[in-house]
């Protein structure tokens, strides 16, 4: 969908107190948190505001957000059990 918000917390609303406190406490993690999030932003951007850009390259962004997701939730997994 276009312009839909893909940050951490809204993504994984029931780790959200796990990710605050990593945020702050885990410098890997709070790394791969803010590159997920300022990818998010830049596709919405570009989603939003029809910036020039190719299929190819939109798709090589959401792949490369899609792979931070899957480690933040890796870790997040990780400290939960």
């Amino acid at each position: 969908m276009l312009g839909e918000v893909h940050d951490i917390v809204h993504e994984f609303p029931n780790y959200e107190e796990l990710v605050k406190e990593l945020h702050e406490k885990d410098t890997e993690f709070a790394q791969l948190m803010d590159d997920h999030d300022r990818l998010d932003a830049e596709i919405r951007d570009l989603e939003g505001l029809n910036q020039p850009t190719s299929d190819v390259h939109m798709e090589e962004l959401k792949k490369h957000r899609a792979l931070l997701k899957d480690r933040i939730y890796e870790i997040l997994r990780h400290y939960r059990s």
